[in-house]
């Protein structure tokens, strides 16, 4: 009989686990979120793009005529009393823990108070230190509200599919929640938030001579499909956004720190022999860049970077036989050298001369230099040590590539 109620006794300690369990069907599910500056400082407007999980399963035959999403828009002071807010008029209980990414409109991340609002993201437990933080020129609500997939109807997957391939060839930087709050409590370098838009920028029509990469979100010269766009970062310093960076430039900071991924991307230059033709390459770096830092107290400290890449060239409109010809090569290895150096020297100028600190989280290498913080701290890689540093790039062509077939189709045969 005693052994009974042991049993018993045990099975009821285990049940009082689950006093707060919820249902998945009681709870809705916010994929992304909108943050806004309203009137009333202090308050912002918190827009909440809820999705509709029977949309694209399995499960949800039945619902496919149901929207594939709810968006919602209320007023608070904070996330979470905000999301409280709510819930006074969203049946289900909304959830947090699937959120993928947080925008901002550029108007609130360019003001003072954006570190205050975005504060509430890092003690709410449900939000994940993951999610991705994207500045959008509009304001966030009008992004998550224009923001119409063609091909993909379920609001999660396609924010995945395209933060993971854009983040894949280097147009928009890594920028989850937990690299914010690491680099702008660090101090000491910039952090890269990613840019998107749905509206067309004015200079899109100036634009259509850029090479594939020289844009920034809205800037993409389109017709047809969505009307979004993810190209480009919005550069934030000491919490507040300053600027922005195009996709080209967002490609040479990946390529500049080491703590960024970066696999391989397909970029455009003009032919050096035919600069009326572009010449297309696949650039690939199977190691990172090898960044020296000789810190000097009384003079300019001296930062040695060496990238060592490869290069597989996949069009030449112009029909010009590299692939046969060693000096043609040399001249194509030593313009692409010289291009990618003379764009990371200019990003590195602005970033000396206009940010006065760096998006590369060069700081990382000289920190062993001090004893402790303090002395770091005093040191100032922020303002003194990066913005007066003699820097050095230089890149290293490991191997050139010419694609699946070394000859292109004669032209002087073909129109004979």
């Amino acid at each position: 009989m005693m052994n009974k109620l042991w049993i018993v006794f045990g099975l009821l300690i285990l049940l009082t686990g689950c006093y707060d369990r919820i249902e998945l069907e009681q709870q809705s599910y916010v994929i992304a979120m909108g943050i806004d500056k309203t009137e009333n400082k202090g308050v912002y407007a918190f827009t909440y793009q809820i999705a509709n999980p029977e949309v694209g399963s399995a499960a949800g035959q039945g619902g496919s005529n149901e929207p594939a999403s709810e968006i919602v828009t209320v007023h608070g002071a904070d996330i979470l009393s905000a999301t409280y807010t709510a819930n006074s008029f969203v049946s289900k209980k909304i959830t947090l823990d699937h959120t993928r990414i947080i925008v901002i409109s550029e108007e609130l991340a360019r003001n003072p108070d954006f570190i205050r609002v975005i504060q509430s993201a890092s003690r709410s437990p449900q939000i994940r230190r993951g999610v991705q933080l994207v500045v959008s020129k509009e304001k966030a609500s009008e992004f998550i509200n224009n923001n119409q997939p063609v091909m993909e109807q379920r609001p999660h997957k396609y924010f995945q599919f395209m933060l993971d391939r854009a983040d894949q060839t280097g147009i928009i930087p890594a920028a989850s929640l937990h690299r914010f709050f690491q680099i702008t409590e660090g101090d000491a370098d910039l952090f890269l938030a990613i840019y998107a838009s749905t509206k067309k920028d004015k200079k899109q029509e100036q634009g259509k001579n850029k090479l594939e990469d020289e844009y920034i979100a809205g800037q993409i010269p389109q017709l047809g499909g969505s009307p979004t766009q993810f190209m480009g970062a919005g550069v934030f310093k000491e919490g507040k956004m300053i600027d922005t960076l195009d996709g080209e430039e967002v490609r040479i900071v990946h390529i500049l720190d080491n703590t960024l991924e970066l696999n391989n991307y397909l970029t455009t230059m003009p032919d050096p022999f035919d600069p009326e033709f572009q010449l297309s390459y696949n650039y690939s770096q199977k190691q990172n860049a090898k960044v020296d830092i000789t810190y000097h107290q009384d003079k300019p400290t001296e930062i040695d970077v060496l990238v060592p890449f490869q290069i597989e060239v996949i069009a030449i409109p112009s029909l010009i036989r590299y692939a046969h010809d060693q000096e043609k090569q040399d001249a194509l290895e030593n313009a692409i050298t010289k291009r990618l150096e003379e764009k990371t020297m200019e990003i590195i100028k602005k970033a000396q001369e206009q940010y006065k600190s760096d998006p590369f989280y060069w700081s990382l290498y000289i920190r062993h230099e001090f004893t402790n913080i303090k002395q770091y701290e005093k040191a100032d890689w922020h303002k003194k040590i990066f913005p007066n540093a003699e820097v050095n790039v230089t890149y290293q062509l490991d191997k050139l590539e010419f694609g699946k077939m070394l000859d292109d189709s004669n032209l002087d045969r073909v129109r004979d």
